[in-house]
């Protein structure tokens, strides 16, 4: 896959076809290919800092909702916002 100009590039463009017919995102694709290509360079171990989203505020986690474009968050109870930030 070319990268357009402000587009990042997939690394395992495979896995992303495969997900896109799939139904899946362009976004989550991407980030679903791009680790699964991480994982068989073996990154370096980092992050693991944020606490569980079960530890913050709703408010938090609909400032994150926001942030990454889940749609319907401002009905969303917690557990809900959770969900969607685990599956976006």
């Amino acid at each position: 896959m070319v990268a357009a100009r402000n587009e990042a590039s997939v690394k395992d463009e495979d896995t992303y076809k495969a997900l896109r017919r799939d139904g899946a995102s362009k976004e989550k694709a991407a980030r679903i290919a791009n680790a699964k290509a991480n994982d068989r360079m073996k990154p370096s171990k980092k992050g693991g800092e944020a606490s569980p989203y079960e530890e913050w505020t709703r408010d938090d986690l609909y400032d994150r909702a926001r942030e990454i474009g889940v749609e319907g968050r401002s009905k969303m109870s917690k557990q809900d916002l959770i969900r969607a930030l685990r599956n976006h």
